[in-house]
């Protein structure tokens, strides 16, 4: 694949995934125009999680029958007509509604985007590729939260997500005139079975289900953070408009370029010592962000700490499961994104209700444990050490026909 390819894909997986989280940064100003509580306003976030479990179980598999780019670009028109139905809400019921259906569509474009990566790439540089991509999905995730933070303060959140649905159109053009088709196998499951089976690969793929409880922890813990420090900014003694709040999703977009090479480790076998330290860090990082009420300092070390490990964890995550050529990349992605949507979805709940409650410091201790949790289920999951550079079982390539 040319690097304009990827750069391109890596963008467009920044764009599509960033509607996931433009609320996040505006839950203060969301709790008080459709007068939500504290604890809430954290449902706003979960809706769109919903809908991108939604997305993983009945849109992206869809990607192993369809034609991917004709797919994805029927995709953005729908999500174009939800980002403005956000924009345009008016009720509490009619925001969370069109938060689901930006979620749902998101999600099925960003999935769609590295399954055509990691399709249109040989193995040996398989790693890399998805690795790129899955780079624009964190940079998205975090500047998403610069982006709707200063478009908040110059004019209003409303008008976050008309910029985006605007953006999405542009993105569409490009996409439809820069990707090229790529041809789909001669035989391919009917729908029903297409979805039923993404289960059976859950099922027979070890791999798939102990990376997907470490991404489901570790996704949980982001969550807890990210929508925690809303509100912990956004009240005394910090009081930071939504521009400084989302200025720190730079810092974490720093933090996760120095994981950029965690794919082509994992090509090389060294996919278990990079989850060691990543885990190690993810949970050490807790440490300075617990300062973050009293320190701004700390609050960017802690975010570096918190955003390295996350990203280099993600990234070794889909460069494992996608080992295999398989036919089956669509449903590989779906399935293991469905532990990250439980994960960052109940992390968002637990933390908004868990700060109202506790405080930041309440909060510092569930992300603590939910990063420690997965530290020691990986520990106890981890296979022999020679295992990590043997090559997957081609199972997964036969499940769809089986």
């Amino acid at each position: 694949m040319s690097p304009p390819l990827v750069t391109l894909i890596a963008c467009a997986c920044a764009l599509s995934v960033a509607n996931v989280y433009y609320a996040q940064p505006l839950l203060d100003a969301l709790a008080h125009d459709f007068d939500l509580t504290e604890a809430a306003v954290g449902s706003v976030i979960t809706a769109a999680q919903i809908g991108s479990g939604m997305a993983l179980v009945f849109l992206v598999p869809l990607g192993d029958r369809l034609p991917r780019r004709r797919l994805m670009l029927a995709q953005m028109a729908a999500l174009v007509a939800a980002l403005a139905g956000v924009s345009a809400a008016q009720t509490a019921v009619q925001l969370l509604i069109g938060m689901l259906c930006v979620g749902l569509l998101g999600t099925a474009m960003t999935q769609g985007l590295i399954a055509y990566a990691a399709t249109a790439t040989s193995a040996a540089e398989r790693g890399r590729v998805v690795g790129a991509a899955q780079g624009g999905v964190v940079m998205g995730l975090l500047l998403a939260r610069v982006l709707a933070g200063g478009i908040a303060d110059l004019a209003s959140w409303r008008m976050v997500y008309a910029t985006s649905a605007a953006l999405m159109i542009v993105l569409a053009l490009i996409l439809g005139r820069c990707l090229p088709m790529q041809t789909m196998p001669p035989r391919s499951l009917p729908y029903p079975q297409l979805v039923l089976s993404m289960f059976t690969l859950l099922a027979r793929d070890r791999v798939l289900r102990v990376r997907g409880v470490i991404a489901m922890l570790m996704f949980a813990a982001f969550g807890v953070f990210w929508s925690g420090m809303v509100l912990l900014l956004s009240a005394p003694p910090h009081g930071l408009s939504h521009t400084a709040i989302g200025a720190f999703g730079l810092v974490g977009a720093a933090g996760a370029l120095g994981a950029v090479r965690a794919g082509s480790w994992a090509d090389r076998g060294h996919a278990q010592a990079v989850s060691l330290l990543a885990l190690l860090l993810l949970t050490a990082s807790w440490v300075p962000l617990y300062f973050a009420p009293v320190s701004l300092w700390a609050l960017v070390l802690g975010v570096l700490a918190l955003d390295l490990a996350g990203q280099a964890i993600h990234v070794t995550n889909q460069s494992m499961i996608l080992r295999s050529g398989s036919d089956a990349h669509s449903r590989l992605i779906g399935g293991y994104m469905l532990f990250y949507a439980v994960g960052s979805g109940a992390g968002a709940m637990a933390s908004t209700w868990t700060f109202a409650h506790g405080g930041w410091s309440a909060v510092c201790a569930l992300g603590a444990t939910l990063s420690g949790m997965a530290w020691l289920f990986w520990a106890v999951t981890k296979p022999p050490a020679q295992a990590d550079a043997s090559p997957r079982l081609p199972a997964c390539d036969r499940v769809g026909r089986a």
